[in-house]
């Protein structure tokens, strides 16, 4: 691969504007080995000059890097300006905007130039006082009234990555056509050099009280009162550790244990492949540590602390939950809170989660929503505002236990809501895993399962989702599937069946379903599997096993 004269002339325009030494000799030294007949440095420039960056599912995310298609300084400073003028024509000059960090390569200067660029177009800033959890700047974000909150995280994204989350008004992350809005007034602007930036004077660095709201906000969440749990929790080496031992303490759990070698944050991630608590491996610290200390429940966050996943003792061993069993127990939690003082309450979660929930809402009367993947969709259930939500959740961890003041994902309220309910189940001499067997006699065995693909090659996963539109399956481990295309909404492909009485010998109702999307937020295609076997079934559990089995062989070999 030679290098283009487009491409080099596009590289020197950048190189011309940038405003960071270090990334302007990292790009110069890429751009010297091209010109010198590297195939691979001409690639690797070809890439980075792909951009922009553009807003997934969860806000901009990409590799530290120099470049249009990366996560650096210049690239955050135009993308603010473009933000602080997507604002100002909303009518939305000079109000409030917190802006937030996680502790990974980048996040402090990207943090700064975000604030500077804001305080320069005349807003109020305030930066939230280090590198805190997500949740505590989507939850400053309702507090201070402010017109839009911006967190510096690439969440549980590879240690090479960093990305830009953006919170509107509402204190949710934005939804179409925001982002496109947002898009064309980034292209809009100048240089990144040209672009007017503020020196730090000119913003608030807040102190630690708006962190006590938030602290005095989850310990008042509780409904019960026994306190007796020993917790194992790591933060993988995010910045969730102190937050949520800190958030515990004050709901009353003080026999918490952390991982000590994923204690304290560190942006390298040394002790795990990917920061992120659905990996095979990740938890593998966590759960040695909860055997260690005969724990009563394992909490693993996310590295910014907006996913929670739980672990319990099942039978003689250790494991992770599902999300879509964490799901469903805080979701029985939350329902079990519900009174009058809510009119009309609405749960939700995504259309790649199970569907245990909805049989959930249904037997105790209340509204039920499915949404598109991300958060930002499910606290605008129902209406588009989420008028009447008091609990939601996504299959990947995501938990949100109070709506009311943080508009998103949040784990560290999730832990806390979850020491509460496997405290009292403790106490009642039951454990989590009781729990879950009686929801499934009661609506039906609910097994859920994901395969997710890694790629290097991107134009890989539309080929696969263009294949199996031009030839979808007609059956799936036995079972007649129709198959949904949710395009042009969303890039989903929907497949579901439900067993006649014949074919599988499952009996009448035996169900499945399968979602296939691209990921939002990584190089990944995933399908989600759910299988339903309805209550009474003798063998629920053998016979969902099985089918699971088969249903995985034939989506694996879909997807191939």
């Amino acid at each position: 691969m030679s290098l283009a004269p487009a491409l080099r002339d596009a590289t020197f325009a950048w190189l011309a504007d940038e405003v960071d030494d270090t990334d302007r000799a990292e790009l110069q030294a890429v751009l010297a080995r091209a010109m010198a007949g590297d195939a691979a440095a001409t690639e690797e420039l070809a890439d980075r000059l792909a951009g922009p960056l553009t807003f997934g599912t969860a806000g901009l995310r990409g590799p530290v890097r120099a470049g249009p298609n990366g996560m650096n300084r210049a690239v955050v400073i135009r993308t603010t300006a473009g933000v602080a003028a997507w604002l100002a024509a909303q009518g939305h000059s000079g109000g409030v905007v917190v802006v937030g960090r996680d502790a990974r390569h980048g996040s402090e200067a990207f943090c700064a130039d975000t604030a500077a660029v804001f305080a320069a177009a005349g807003f109020d800033v305030r930066v939230l006082p280090g590198p805190l959890p997500t949740p505590v700047l989507a939850f400053a974000v309702r507090r201070l009234g402010a017109v839009a909150g911006v967190q510096i995280t690439a969440s549980h994204n590879p240690p090479a990555d960093n990305g830009y989350k953006l919170y509107d008004n509402t204190g949710g992350q934005i939804v179409p056509p925001t982002d496109q809005l947002i898009e064309a007034a980034i292209e809009g602007v100048p240089a990144a050099r040209s672009v007017l930036r503020a020196p730090e004077s000119a913003w608030t660095v807040l102190d630690d009280q708006i962190v006590d709201d938030y602290f005095d906000r989850v310990a008042a969440l509780p409904c019960g009162t026994v306190r007796q749990l020993r917790i194992a929790l790591t933060p993988m080496h995010g910045v969730g550790g102190a937050t949520a031992v800190e958030a515990l303490r004050r709901a009353g759990f003080t026999d918490v244990r952390v991982v000590r070698v994923q204690a304290a944050p560190d942006p390298d991630f040394p002790t795990v492949s990917f920061p992120n608590p659905e990996e095979p491996g990740a938890t593998d610290e966590l759960l040695a540590l909860a055997r260690e200390i005969d724990a009563d429940l394992a909490i693993a966050l996310d590295p910014d602390a907006d996913r929670c996943a739980l672990g319990v003792r099942d039978g003689e061993n250790w494991r992770m939950l599902r999300g879509d069993e964490s799901g469903a127990l805080l979701g029985g939690y939350v329902l079990s809170t519900v009174d009058d003082s809510t009119p009309d309450p609405l749960v939700a979660t995504t259309i790649v989660s199970s569907s245990l929930l909805a049989a959930m809402a249904a037997a105790r009367g209340v509204r039920y929503a499915e949404t598109l993947t991300g958060f930002k969709w499910l606290v605008r259930a129902g209406d588009g505002h989420g008028t009447g939500l008091v609990f939601a959740y996504e299959e990947a961890l995501g938990l949100c236990v109070d709506p009311e003041s943080v508009r998103d994902k949040d784990g560290i309220s999730a832990a806390v809501a979850a020491a509460d309910l496997a405290a009292a189940t403790r106490a009642a001499g039951r454990s989590l895993i009781d729990i879950l067997d009686e929801l499934a006699a009661e609506h039906g065995l609910h097994r859920t399962e994901q395969i997710s693909l890694r790629f290097t090659e991107l134009s890989r996963i539309g080929a696969l989702m263009a294949k199996i539109r031009a030839n979808p399956p007609v059956e799936l481990a036995g079972i007649a599937v129709t198959t949904e295309d949710l395009l042009p909404e969303a890039d989903v492909l929907r497949l579901r069946g439900k067993e006649s009485g014949t074919g599988t010998d499952l009996g009448n109702g035996a169900g499945i379903r399968v979602v296939v999307r691209p990921s939002g937020t990584e190089p990944k295609l995933k399908a989600y599997l759910e299988v339903v076997i309805p209550a009474g079934t003798q063998g629920a559990g053998a016979a969902a096993t099985d089918l699971t089995d088969r249903l995985r062989d034939d989506v694996n070999a879909l997807l191939s």
